[in-house]
């Protein structure tokens, strides 16, 4: 796969996350698949993303950055938000709030297998 082909299929993966395309999640991240050192699973990593969406109604994934070299990605992703109540421990509580994550990401047999994420809070709590 080329680094091409690598960004074409995050950015479908980000696409599906806008939509909540929950049933085709599998498309994109392994049954395996490890978030921050924690084993979740496909089903894991959706409910995960799923309280993301409860917890922010409004969440959408903008790609800011992304470099892509196979088999690993790396993304800026930029938000602009409303969490509804306490966010990574803030209290957030409908205030709009700007912020971006930096993911990495490493795919085997085609699909997310490893996320590192790491959120800038401190963005946040400048805003609070």
């Amino acid at each position: 796969m080329t680094g091409d082909e690598l960004a074409a299929i995050y950015r479908d993966y980000i696409g599906g996350l806008n939509r909540r395309d929950w049933p085709a999640l599998g498309q994109f991240v392994h049954e395996e698949v490890v978030h921050n050192a924690r084993p979740l699973g496909l089903a894991g990593y959706r409910a995960m993303l799923e309280r993301d969406v409860r917890e922010i109604p409004d969440l959408q994934f903008h790609v800011e950055m992304l470099i892509s070299d196979p088999p690993r990605i790396a993304a800026r992703l930029k938000f602009d938000c409303t969490p509804a109540g306490a966010f990574l421990g803030l209290a957030v509580n409908g205030k709009r709030v700007s912020f971006c994550e930096n993911v990495f990401y490493e795919l085997r047999d085609g699909k997310i297998r490893q996320v590192w994420s790491v959120i800038d809070k401190a963005a946040i709590e400048a805003q609070l």
